[in-house]
């Protein structure tokens, strides 16, 4: 079992930033990926960024330059820089970890809300 929890989110104007932090614990896998996903209000959740034990990141193409992810594997924690926001970015952001050796093995955060607006 992986344990995820979330912090960062917030109120912050259009133009701001904000960073979140989602620290895994549990049975972790050395070998895995974590990552972030948003669902805003009426849409369906949403892929932002995920990267992987190893180092390959993927980011959702609309979010390329904006948004960064990192991750401290000895603290089993990820990150999730984000500049230049956008109203449109409102929206529940969730941590996201899944094991690359084990099949299925997938965990979800709680999620912590980011909300833009002037």
């Amino acid at each position: 079992q992986v344990q995820l929890v979330e912090s960062g989110g917030g109120l912050v104007q259009p133009g701001g930033s904000l960073r979140l932090s989602c620290a895994a614990s549990g049975n972790i896998f050395s070998i895995n990926s974590m990552g972030w996903y948003r669902q805003a209000p009426g849409k369906q959740r949403e892929l932002v960024a995920t990267k992987t034990s190893t180092g390959f990141t993927n980011y959702a193409d609309s979010l390329k330059g904006r948004f960064t992810i990192s991750r401290d594997n000895a603290k089993n924690t990820v990150y999730l820089q984000m500049n230049s926001l956008e109203p449109e970015d409102t929206a529940v952001y969730y941590c996201n970890f899944r094991s690359l050796v084990v099949p299925n093995q997938g965990y979800w955060g709680q999620g912590t809300q980011v909300t833009v607006s002037s």
